[in-house]
């Protein structure tokens, strides 16, 4: 299979090597492998664990009280270190790096998804190598949680992945736990609409102490995951050139298949924000022609707005005979709309002091009126 977008989730006993601090052979080698997939024209992102390791290590292992202040303020400290690590490396194979830090209220709040996703986007689109974390040092939840692992799922519907790599210290998910069961098989597919519930009683948690998710939230990331339309591996990350052999097509580990399509999954996601009233956007024949080709909508392109809605909404899109055309998630409420229709999309910041994107709707968040 080709892949064109690979999300790898890092966790931290992948980073430290079951060692109480960053292995920087181990991260110059994960970095050498995601380069040289990147240089092979695949769009790689990254989401890594680390930061409270990094924290610690810098500090030089301080008593820090076992509750949330502690760990936000050893991720406070360390994730600057963990970026500065990361792209120092990825400069010696020419790649660029960007960091991203998010929390469930970005995946949740629309505004803040199309923020989200907009830029990921533009990172893609210039090559550039995005590394995302949970923002720890705010996000009390998600330290609890020990999320990255359902974070690097929700990144994944978010940029529309085609395959997301759970990298762990273990084989993939096993009947039973290996570690105190030599009879405990390695699960290879999973590809029921359902996963089966000795699967979720066998997941334990994790096994070398250090990270805060265990094979049970890979599991449910790994679940999540394939019902946005992802196909998703728990590896071992220790397996040599790991990224590399399954990027060139070799599997490993436990293989989810999706039980739907990325563009289903953006489809629902879409409908979630459309609220069927009287809101609309009128289009001309030239855009209408453009967007039935596949092309976003500028805002040359509208000649009219009617009701209210605010940026990161779904709204109605027609012609002039007032025929549906589309569904379009709006890069701008309805009063900036009104503001710019008819304009050229240079002149989008002269108008409004601001510019989010030149597309109205871009043509990556637009679904057919027919499924309303």
């Amino acid at each position: 299979m080709s892949y064109q977008r690979i999300l790898i989730k890092i966790g931290t006993s992948t980073l430290t090597r079951g060692t109480n601090q960053l292995d920087l052979p181990k991260l110059i080698d994960i970095v050498r492998q995601v380069s040289v997939v990147q240089s092979r024209g695949v769009q790689m992102t990254l989401v890594s664990s680390g930061a409270v390791a990094a924290g610690r290590e810098l500090l030089n292992y301080p008593i820090v009280a076992k509750h949330v202040p502690g760990k936000q303020l050893l991720s406070s400290i360390g994730q600057p270190r963990l970026m500065s690590i990361y792209s120092d490396l990825f400069k010696m194979y020419g790649h660029n790096v960007a960091q991203i830090l998010l929390t469930r209220s970005d995946f949740v709040n629309r505004r803040s998804y199309l923020n989200a996703r907009n830029t990921m986007e533009c990172l893609l689109d210039q090559n550039v190598i995005p590394i995302i974390n949970e923002n720890d040092a705010i996000a009390t939840d998600e330290i609890r949680l020990g999320d990255n692992d359902t974070m690097s799922a929700y990144v994944s519907g978010l940029i529309g992945a085609d395959l997301l790599v759970l990298l762990t210290d273990q084989n993939g998910l096993f009947t039973d736990n290996p570690e105190k069961n030599a009879d405990a098989r390695l699960i290879d597919t999973v590809d029921t609409p359902d996963i089966h519930p000795f699967l979720w009683e066998a997941a334990g948690g994790s096994v070398s102490g250090l990270g805060t998710g265990g094979m049970h939230t890979k599991l449910r990331a790994a679940d999540l995951a394939r019902r946005m339309g992802t196909t998703t591996m728990i590896v071992n990350g220790a397996i040599e050139d790991i990224i590399i052999r399954i990027a060139s097509g070799e599997r490993f580990g436990t293989v989810f298949r999706p039980t739907n399509t990325v563009l289903e999954s953006l489809k629902r996601y879409l409908l979630t924000g459309y609220n069927p009233g009287t809101s609309a956007i009128t289009i001309d024949a030239g855009a209408e022609k453009a967007v039935h080709a596949g092309k976003s909508l500028l805002p040359a392109g509208i000649k009219s707005v009617r009701g209210e809605f605010d940026r990161g909404d779904t709204v109605k899109i027609v012609n002039e005979q007032e025929e549906e055309i589309i569904l379009g998630m709006v890069n701008y409420s309805s009063e900036e709309i009104k503001k710019i229709c008819g304009m050229k999309a240079n002149q989008i910041e002269s108008i409004l002091g601001y510019c989010y994107t030149e597309e109205v709707v871009h043509r990556d968040n637009m679904i057919g009126s027919e499924i309303i």
